[in-house]
């Protein structure tokens, strides 16, 4: 049985894939719970803190594509600025 957090990161690599927004929609994040087995294999779990571990998610991969951005127009623009000398 995959652990919760392999749930949550399916969740959100699959929403992703197919929205392309890093705002979670309700239903879709309720559809998921359901039909994808969380569900089952964990009764006692809440659909709205589900779905808030899967926000966060979320927020934590868009911040940290936003860095990844930022670093590579930071180094394209420090080349630019500095072509090398031969």
């Amino acid at each position: 049985m995959p652990k919760l957090t392999d749930y949550v990161k399916i969740a959100a690599e699959t929403y992703l894939e197919e929205t392309g927004n890093t705002e979670l929609n309700a239903h879709w994040i309720a559809e998921f719970f359901q039909d994808c087995g969380v569900q089952d294999a964990y009764p006692r779990q809440e659909l709205i803190a589900f779905a808030e571990m899967v926000q966060k998610e979320l927020t934590r991969r868009d911040e940290r594509a936003d860095k990844k951005t930022r670093f590579l127009l930071d180094k394209a623009i420090r080349t630019i600025k500095s072509p090398r000398k031969s």
